[in-house]
């Protein structure tokens, strides 16, 4: 039984990591589409700027949910 639980902390660990690396990744790659789409059309950038901080926080909800049920594991 030791085992077991010791691989469930050890998978909650890594699905929180993953979790984490996602959320980065994500933000990163809406970030940098934003900043291409601002330098393309200037004139738009307060509506690019608000649909991506919009998204960002989307994904950093996602991510948040992710860490937390792998706590909940960690700690049930």
């Amino acid at each position: 039984m030791l085992l077991l639980e010791t691989m469930g902390m050890a998978g909650a660990g890594i699905g929180a990591g993953l979790a984490a690396i996602g959320a980065g990744l994500g933000v990163g790659r809406i970030g940098g589409s934003a900043l291409e789409s601002i330098a393309r059309q200037p004139e738009e950038a307060g509506n690019i700027r608000t649909n991506m901080i919009i998204m960002a926080a989307f994904v950093e909800g996602v991510a948040l949910l992710g860490v937390l049920t792998c706590m909940l594991i960690v700690f049930k």
